[in-house]
């Protein structure tokens, strides 16, 4: 009884988000087993409308002061509700994008297909608002196996399964190096709750474990670096991207990876700050460390994908860029944090800057594999030249191509443009020149390979002659991204003060509720 008393006394509308998901995801199961051919064709749309039911009940708690439950593992606070409504938008549209991609795709077990959709993203978002160890680690593997076997699905084509295996096995081997490192914080502090590792850290290096305090943040370091696709731990994400249903390759492009960016900085920023902050010189190794990844990510990312003719593989190594990008607001909050108190005042700014990004991303990469998935499929090939004479075939399916290429490529009047820009002050704000130039020679290089989409759509004569039709799905998701990129390029300072007024930053400071 006094057990029951006490799991009475939390506040459990804190979790209706991740339960509305649960519930979504045991109706499409149960429908699917005992309703048949019917059942899988309700599936997709139980499925949205449990996203839409998860977002409604995180937007109806944006202005709640932070709170934590379940002896301070799960918490709810701005940095939670920004990165859960980017996972629940990427996830709403790689649904509405599956809706019309599936009706001809070779894509077996259909409502299962859509069960795993939405247990990746409930690992997602219990990722963005664990406190605690064992929490995030438990949301990190549900949203790694449901991603193994959705890049599988396609069970008949030999790529996709080929896929899978490297992504299960590296997959492995990232988790097998972030339970080493987390083994060693543990071990170090006796606890797992991330706000007193904060602490014990700090009293754990005066002792004279400064080395294994290190080592143990290296290896966390290298698990999320395959989580990321941040170079030069990107191998599995060509093969994956293209053996992959492309509608998957959006969600691992877009959800995933906000999802472990979101533990990268739940993980390192929360449990490493207190250290950070004690030891000036393990801030900066940490912050020097990151743009070194950061840099990588962008020359490999940009160099390698000027060779490719799959455009699935190009966006994939596209996509180790964007990670690269990223990383370098993420250093410059571990730089911040090693300021102490006195950094402190700057930290809002990377942190919005990250948010701002991973939104503007999110519109042009859904929308640019929406397009990518429906071209592919009409011409039968995942070569660039599919994208020949796109214009005279479907003059707006192309022109949304444009907006989604000239916003990852970083062009005014998108939402891209100013994600970079951001990013770049944000560098400049702490005297990183090197890393300055580097984006915007890294930016200068990915037009090449960008504008050769462009040129394929405009100035290049199509194999076929007749006009070329987007499913309905694939339609709204498109005009859906270049509403949202064109919106964010014309009224960026709208969203950044949105976001804003949402305090991603309460992510750093515990809250006394319990």
């Amino acid at each position: 009884m006094g057990a029951e008393k006490y799991l009475l006394a939390y506040d459990w509308t804190l979790l209706t988000p991740e339960l509305s998901m649960i519930v979504a995801v045991t109706i499409m199961t149960l429908v699917d087993l005992f309703v048949g051919k019917t059942g899988r064709r309700l599936s997709p749309w139980i499925g949205l409308a449990g996203v839409v039911v998860a977002a409604a009940f995180v937007l109806s708690v944006l202005g709640r002061e932070p709170y934590q439950i379940l002896a301070d593992t799960y918490r709810l606070d701005g940095f939670s509700k920004v990165f859960k409504l980017v996972i629940l938008g990427g996830t709403f549209l790689v649904l509405l994008s599956s809706l019309s991609y599936g009706k001809k795709s070779h894509i077996p077990d259909r409502g299962e297909y859509y069960s795993l959709l939405l247990t990746a993203a409930l690992g997602g978002m219990m990722m963005t608002s664990s406190a605690d160890l064992i929490t995030l680690y438990v949301g990190l593997e549900l949203l790694s196996i449901s991603s193994y076997i959705l890049v599988g699905t396609r069970k008949h084509v030999l790529k996709a399964k080929e896929a899978a295996f490297k992504y299960f096995v590296l997959g492995g081997v990232a988790s097998a190096f972030m339970l080493y490192g987390m083994s060693f914080v543990y071990g170090l502090t006796g606890t797992t709750n991330l706000y007193a590792i904060s602490a014990d850290l700090s009293r754990a290096a005066e002792d004279g474990y400064e080395f294994f305090v290190a080592l143990s943040f290296i290896l966390i370091v290298v698990g999320l670096g395959f989580k990321i696709a941040a170079a030069p731990f990107h191998m599995w994400a060509p093969d994956v991207y293209e053996g992959a249903p492309t509608p998957v390759t959006a969600f691992l492009a877009v959800v995933s990876k906000t999802a472990a960016f979101a533990l990268l900085l739940r993980l390192v920023f929360v449990a490493y700050s207190g250290w950070m902050s004690a030891a000036a010189d393990f801030g900066e190794g940490v912050y020097v460390m990151l743009l070194v990844l950061a840099a990588l990510s962008m020359i490999v990312g940009n160099s390698v994908a000027l060779r490719q003719r799959n455009v699935k593989r190009m966006m994939a190594y596209s996509s180790v860029a964007q990670a690269g990008y990223v990383l370098v607001p993420v250093a410059v909050i571990a730089f911040l944090s090693g300021q102490g108190e006195g950094g402190y005042i700057f930290l809002p700014t990377s942190l919005n800057a990250v948010s701002f990004y991973l939104v503007a991303y999110l519109f042009a990469t859904v929308g640019a594999f929406a397009v990518i998935a429906a071209v592919n499929r009409d011409r039968d090939t995942e070569d660039i030249s599919a994208f020949a004479g796109l214009y005279a075939r479907a003059p707006w399916t192309a022109l949304a191509m444009l907006t989604f290429v000239l916003s990852l490529a970083g062009i005014p009047i998108t939402g891209g443009f100013f994600g970079k820009f951001y990013i770049f002050f944000s560098a400049l704000s702490v005297q990183s020149y090197w890393i300055a130039v580097i984006m915007v020679a890294a930016s200068v290089v990915s037009y090449f390979y960008y504008f050769e989409i462009v040129r394929q759509m405009f100035f290049r004569r199509a194999a076929v002659q007749e006009k070329f039709t987007l499913p309905v799905g694939l339609a709204i998701v498109v005009l859906i991204g270049a509403i949202g990129t064109l919106a964010l390029g014309v009224i960026p300072q709208t969203a950044l003060d949105y976001i804003g007024q949402l305090n991603v930053f309460e992510l750093f400071f515990p809250t006394p509720n319990q």
